[in-house]
């Protein structure tokens, strides 16, 4: 799976610079598909990361084999 950034997730990384790409990945893998509430093409993973237990929850786009973030932040 290869990750793409959008424009307004490149400018809210810098301000969560603990949150990285293998951590989204896994939070992906590992959370159910959930359907977005207000757009029809983005998607939602929530998943707790193991060595912190903290909930991530990564709003997304697919396309093919490709997966754009739209932006992701820590629920607790």
């Amino acid at each position: 799976m290869s990750i793409e950034h959008s424009p307004y997730w490149s400018k809210k990384r810098k301000k969560r610079p603990d949150i990285t790409d293998d951590i989204i990945e896994y939070c992906i893998n590992n959370s159910n598909k959930l359907k977005d509430k207000y757009w029809e093409d983005v998607w939602n993973a929530i998943s707790r990361i193991p060595p912190s237990g903290r909930l991530l929850k990564v709003v997304y786009k697919t396309k093919g084999k490709t997966i754009k973030i739209v932006t992701a932040y820590w629920l607790d």
